[in-house]
């Protein structure tokens, strides 16, 4: 496989390079819950139900992604700076620590997530009704918790060696599997809910096993497995990923946070078919943000690695293009939600019902959708730069101090109903976005200066 060279290459070309094949990866990625939502949507007789069901499941789902970018999304910054530095053993020794840490957490998760399914989801909003097939889904979901976070948390590592086809394809597999397998254990097999979730599992370990030999074999920096003894040891590491990581990993349990208010405020002001609506709308944005999340993490290994390498110029130059990009993508994909919002809707579910629930619910969600693009952006810079207190505070900020009061003001206080808590994302992307991405041209552009001027 190609290795793009950080160092030497065209910075346009390496992001590009990266970004294509994350984008790529990024949409097969989505297609591991988007597909089992598709199929869900269109069971005979419960779709509807069962797939505000499984949206519940979403903020456990979440937290498990979550858990695997805190050690992925905190390592591999660290790598890739490393590596700029040609401290080459010490990026290897980030990255054995983020595995180890994975797995253990992993079997953590599992066990627990087992123990206590059915109070979790209680407690995510569900109902009598809804736990009849948001137990089933998550119980089978939760074996294959493991494979999902080496898959996922391990990917980085090999995005930042420079090796994004590989890792392209290693999600490539799995996906793949997911849509062949969904509608046969689904439909033809008559597994239902259960189906899409033996689907996932099975692909998820698919992933993990494709991602583990090419770390344990062709990769040029190698993984393993650490012992008890250095797991100790290299603690400062654990740390150091762990602190880096926290600012993906509380934008993800955030999202968490704001999907089970969400849940909580929709089902008492707008029913149960309320919870399906929101249920669509996360899974358009879903859909809508998987390529600049591509940008982003296109862009985050060529940012890492030339501020490790001091090149101050590349990096500017990076954090421009990704701006760019993201900017442009950004203007067309919202016209394509003012202009032609069934179109989206109808990939998850054709129920006129629930189609004239959601068309203003997801205007109202995506009214400021450029000001995301902000928060991107600045998170993105200040994660790849291990600027760790700005990316954490800039994470806590939109969503925990601005989203979930909202959710709750603004439907209750101001009486907006359903209306309110669709519209408090748009609030929360203004103010939250404009703040974060002000704060990182004034961060960081100086220091970058003063590094030319060094």
């Amino acid at each position: 496989m190609k290795q793009l060279d950080f160092e030497h290459g065209t910075v346009t070309g390496n992001i590009l390079g990266a970004a294509v094949p994350m984008l790529v990866a990024q949409i097969l990625n989505l297609l591991y819950n988007i597909v089992d939502r598709i199929y869900i949507a269109r069971i005979p007789e419960v779709g509807t139900a069962a797939l505000g069901a499984v949206g519940l499941c979403f903020p456990l789902i979440v937290i498990i992604t979550a858990f695997s970018n805190l050690y992925g999304g905190g390592g591999a910054p660290l790598f890739s700076i490393h590596r700029g530095k040609k401290e080459t053993q010490e990026a290897n020794d980030i990255m054995n620590t983020s595995f180890s840490l994975l797995c253990l957490t992993g079997v953590a998760l599992m066990v627990i997530g087992m123990l206590l399914i059915r109070p979790i989801l209680i407690l995510f909003g569900a109902s009598e009704g809804a736990l009849v097939y948001a137990c089933p889904y998550m119980i089978l979901y939760l074996i294959g918790t493991l494979p999902s976070m080496i898959a996922v948390g391990m990917n980085p590592f090999i995005n930042a060696q420079g090796y994004s086809l590989t890792g392209m394809l290693s999600v490539a597999i799995g996906a793949a599997a997911n849509l062949v397998l969904d509608p046969l254990f689904i439909f033809v097999l008559g597994f239902g809910v259960r189906g899409a979730a033996m689907a996932t599992v099975i692909s998820q370990f698919l992933s993990a096993a494709f991602v583990l030999r090419f770390l344990t074999g062709k990769a040029e920096l190698k993984v393993r497995f650490l012992r008890s003894a250095e797991l100790a040891k290299y603690a400062g590491y654990a740390k150091e990923i762990v602190s880096l990581g926290t600012a993906g990993f509380i934008m993800q349990l955030t999202n968490s946070l704001v999907t089970i208010c969400c849940n909580h405020v929709l089902s008492a002001t707008g029913g149960d078919i309320y919870i399906s609506v929101m249920t669509i709308v996360s899974s358009v944005r879903q859909l809508v943000e998987t390529p600049i999340s591509a940008i982003n993490d296109g862009s985050s290994p060529i940012l890492s690695y030339n501020y490790g390498a001091r090149r101050p110029a590349r990096v500017r130059k990076a954090g421009m293009m990704m701006g760019l990009l993201i900017l442009g993508y950004t203007a067309v994909m919202w016209s394509v939600i003012v202009l032609a919002p069934e179109a989206l809707i109808g990939v998850f579910s054709s129920d006129p019902v629930l189609m004239q629930d959601a068309v203003p619910a997801l205007k109202q969600y995506f009214a400021a959708f450029i000001f995301m693009d902000f928060q991107y952006m600045g998170q993105t810079t200040f994660k790849s730069l291990n600027k760790k207190k700005q990316a954490i505070f800039f994470s806590l900020l939109r969503k925990v101090f601005i989203v979930v009061p909202l959710t709750y003001f603004m439907p209750y206080a101001l009486h907006m109903g359903t209306d309110g808590v669709f519209l408090a994302e748009p609030v929360s992307n203004v103010i939250g976005g404009s703040l974060c991405f002000i704060t990182m041209l004034c961060t960081v552009l100086p220091e970058l200066k003063r590094m030319e001027q060094a």
